[in-house]
């Protein structure tokens, strides 16, 4: 319980006893009769048994109550006046706050009884007793109606605060859902964050790698093109570390910055020719309409199709075949190379799979689409399939398009599809 509150039913005890004090000292609140006893310290011990311990009400209530209703009716049975019990009201307002809506109908019953029984046990008390028996109809009915009344109240305010507790608790919930969708939307963009780190970084790396090569064997032999080769690793390597500042900056605003996502299909062709300038030889073949892709659906295509071309570069023979299909509900990329063989262990290197194919099907997934990649004896072959769903906003057709069928032969027999 809050100090607040603590101290304001402090207050309300000492003032419940002052002026019950001031009660039993004037002889009541009517004229004084010579049957009337005056207050003396027992009056004020029986005063202070019943109101002081509505300090407590809140924790204790149908104890308390129980408590001021016996020094109160003790009180008249020896004789003092006391019109107005106003230590047992509070204490019964506050039975019906705590007890009123009790779900245990046990408790709730008892609480309701212990309270409604207080006005006939004083008429049966005035009664037995025989004192101030003159006007004790007005007061029963007066003394009545505050107990009924104060009940009503204290049962209104338990249901606005049980409405407000309720509110209170969906309000907890809701707050712990939208902390759980938040740090599981923190995860996955974290997760693709990564995913697109590995992608960008191992091409760009890739392409470094074969160009320093190049450069140091043409050094000597064809300065001009090792001079060619070079910048083309500078260039990359600028480009890789823009990559590299854009995600940081993801992370470090909870992978809300914007990316660059390359909406426009030509992101595509930029791509390709960037793969061709740095040794790979590409065959590229195209079918439909090309139209502006969904933010999700070109960021996935760029990033599968530059993760494919990053294998081919890295397990392959120097070359692949690239297919590109805008059909109107779904686009598919198809890469098929041949493949480098291990040492003559008779596997590829492409087989072994790995992070990146698996990040590749990931973003399939995500769109409702798939992703197989399949390694035969002598080539490699990737099929994508990313669909526009309700997302795609159609744009304005763009004027290209392809003669040639989507290449990229079904795998041999036999093969098997890499995880």
């Amino acid at each position: 319980m809050r100090r607040r509150d603590v101290a304001i039913d402090v207050g309300v005890a000492g003032l419940v006893f002052g002026l019950t004090l001031a009660i039993l000292h004037d002889g009541g609140l009517g004229a004084a009769t010579p049957e009337d006893r005056r207050l003396d310290l027992f009056g004020v011990l029986l005063a202070a048994v019943a109101t002081l311990p509505i300090a407590v009400r809140r924790r204790w209530p149908l104890t308390v109550y129980l408590v001021s209703a016996a020094a109160s009716l003790t009180l008249l049975a020896f004789g003092y006046t006391l019109d107005l019990a106003i230590g047992t009201a509070v204490a019964a307002y506050s039975v019906a706050v705590a007890h009123g809506g009790d779900r245990r109908p046990v408790r709730r019953w008892v609480a309701l009884l212990a309270v409604a029984a207080f006005v006939p046990s004083m008429t049966l008390l005035y009664a037995v007793v025989g004192v101030r028996l003159a006007g004790i109809g007005t007061e029963m009915v007066t003394t009545g109606a505050i107990f009924v009344s104060l009940w009503l109240v204290g049962d209104r305010i338990r249901l606005r605060q049980e409405r407000i507790g309720a509110l209170e608790e969906q309000a907890r919930r809701a707050e712990r859902e939208m902390l759980r969708e938040r740090t599981l939307a923190a995860v996955q963009e974290r997760a693709r964050i990564a995913r697109d780190l590995h992608d960008s970084a191992g091409h760009a790396v890739n392409v470094i790698l074969v160009q320093a090569g190049a450069a140091r064997l043409l050094h000597q032999r064809d300065p001009e093109r090792s001079r060619q080769a070079i910048g083309t690793v500078e260039e990359v390597a600028r480009g890789l570390i823009g990559e590299i500042d854009r995600l940081v900056r993801a992370l470090r605003d909870d992978g809300t910055a914007e990316l660059g996502v390359p909406a426009d299909p030509a992101a595509l062709d930029e791509l390709l020719a960037r793969h061709e300038e740095s040794g790979l030889r590409i065959v590229a073949t195209e079918r439909g309409v090309r139209r502006t892709l969904p933010p999700s659906v070109a960021w996935s295509a760029y990033r599968i199709l530059q993760e494919a071309l990053t294998n081919a570069a890295r397990h392959g023979r120097g070359s692949a075949d690239v297919g590109l299909l805008f059909g109107p509900e779904e686009m598919e990329i198809t890469v098929s190379n041949p493949v480098a063989r291990d040492g003559g262990s008779g596997t590829t290197t492409a087989a072994a799979g790995g992070h990146g194919i698996v990040g590749m099907r990931e973003r399939a997934t995500l769109l409702g689409g798939s992703l197989d990649a399949v390694a035969g004896r002598d080539t490699f072959r990737l099929h994508a399939r990313l669909p526009y769903h309700s997302l795609m906003r159609v744009g304005d057709p763009v004027e290209r398009r392809a003669e040639a069928p989507v290449t990229g032969r079904p795998p041999p027999a036999g093969s098997e599809p890499v995880s």
